[in-house]
C-alpha cells in the first residue's frame, strides 16, 4: 500500500487486474440470454429469406430475358409457309410463337369476329380476326389489327373491310388464348360475333372448314387497301426490374447480417460497462459508508468541515507539566 500523500486523505483504490477484461463465459451468458436468442432466431429466419427471395427474382430474370431473346430470334427469322409449323387441330409451341409465316388465300367477311378490350396506341378498342381460306379450304385466322370501340357496349363497330379476291399475307404467328395464358376472363352476354378471346379450337366449331392451330397478326399483306385496321403493334422487349429487385434482397441481407453482428458487439460492450464496479463518481465513498481503506466515512452536517482524523502518536508518554505555585 503506498503511503498517504498527505493528511485526511484517503488511500487510493487497489488496483483490480481483472478490470477491463471479460471473459468467454461472460460474453456467451450475454449473448445466450433470452432477449438475445429471440433475436438470433429473427435473424436466423429473415436471411435465408431474403437470399431465397433475391434468388427468386433473379430466376425471374433469366425467364424473362430467355422469353425475350427468343422473341427477337423468331421475330428476325425469315418467313415460312405456316403448314410448315402448324396444322389443323395442331397447338402451336412457344418455340415456334412470334414466327412469321406467309399464306394465300380469300378473306371470308362472313364469319368476322371483333376481339373485345384490345389496347392500340389511340387506347382501348377491339382487333379484327377475319379466316383467311386457303387454296386447299384450310383457313388461318388473321388478327387484321386495331380498331375503334363503338360508342356503345351492344352496337356493332364500324370495321374496315379487307381486300377482295385472292390476298398474299405475312404475319406473327400466335398461340390460342385462354384464361391461363392471358388472365382474360371470359364472360357471356356478348353482342354477336364479338368474343374476349381468340381461342381457336372454340371459334372452330363454328366455322364450315378446316382452321389452323394458332392464329397470324397481320404485319403485311399484298394487296393493302387505303382504308385498313392499324397493325397490331410488335411487342416491347422488356426484362422487367427483376435483377434489381435480386440486388434489393441481397443488398438487405448485407444489411440485416451487419445489423446483427452490430448489436451483439454493443449488448457486450454495455454489459462490460456496467460489470465494472465502479461507482458512479470516479469512486467516492458514499456518506457514511465504508471507505476504501475499511473504516467508516466520517459524516458531517451541511457547512461544517469533515472532523480530520489523526493516528494515535506513539513515543515516550507525554507528561502533563507541573504547575510551582510561585504565589508568595
Amino acid at each position: 500500500m503506498q503511503a498517504r500523500v498527505a493528511a485526511g486523505g484517503q488511500a487510493p483504490p487497489a488496483e483490480d487486474g481483472c478490470r477491463g477484461s471479460y471473459s468467454l463465459e461472460n460474453v456467451l451468458r450475454v449473448l445466450l440470454s433470452p432477449r438475445m436468442l429471440a433475436f438470433h432466431a429473427l435473424v436466423a429466419l429473415v436471411v435465408p429469406s431474403f437470399i431465397w427471395l433475391g434468388f427468386w427474382q433473379l430466376g425471374r430474370w433469366e425467364e424473362k430475358s430467355a422469353a425475350v431473346g427468343l422473341q427477337e430470334s423468331n421475330m428476325a427469322a425469315d418467313p415460312v409457309p405456316v403448314e410448315r409449323l402448324t396444322g389443323p387441330g395442331e397447338e402451336v409451341s412457344a418455340d415456334e410463337r412470334w414466327r412469321p409465316v406467309t399464306a394465300t388465300g380469300r378473306y371470308d367477311t362472313e364469319h368476322e369476329l371483333v376481339v373485345r378490350n384490345r389496347s392500340g396506341e389511340a387506347g382501348v378498342g377491339m382487333h379484327v380476326l377475319t379466316p383467311l381460306v386457303t387454296d386447299d379450304g384450310t383457313a388461318l385466322l388473321v388478327n387484321r389489327g386495331w380498331i375503334e370501340q363503338p360508342p356503345t357496349a351492344t352496337s356493332r363497330p364500324d370495321v374496315p373491310p379487307p381486300p377482295q379476291g385472292r390476298v398474299a399475307v405475312t404475319g406473327r404467328l400466335q398461340y390460342s388464348e385462354t384464361e391461363e395464358n392471358t388472365g382474360i376472363r371470359v364472360r357471356g352476354g356478348l353482342p354477336e360475333d364479338q368474343i374476349m378471346l381468340v381461342d381457336v379450337d372454340r371459334i372452330a366449331e363454328n366455322l364450315p372448314y378446316p382452321v389452323y392451330g394458332g392464329y397470324a397478326e397481320l404485319t403485311e399483306q399484298r394487296p393493302q387497301r387505303a382504308d385498313h385496321p392499324d397493325p397490331v403493334s410488335p411487342p416491347e422487349f422488356n426484362t422487367g426490374m427483376n435483377l434489381s429487385y435480386a440486388v434489393q434482397w441481397w443488398v438487405f441481407t448485407v444489411v440485416a447480417v451487419g445489423g446483427w453482428i452490430f448489436f451483439m458487439r454493443r449488448e457486450v460492450a454495455d454489459a462490460r460497462s456496467g460489470g465494472d464496479g465502479s461507482a458512479p463518481g470516479g469512486g467516492e465513498d458514499p456518506v457514511g459508508g465504508p471507505s476504501a481503506d475499511g473504516h467508516p466515512a466520517a459524516s458531517s452536517a451541511p457547512g461544517q468541515q469533515p472532523e480530520q482524523h489523526r493516528a494515535p502518536e506513539t513515543g515516550p508518554e507525554r507528561r502533563e507539566p507541573q504547575h510551582t505555585d510561585t504565589r508568595i
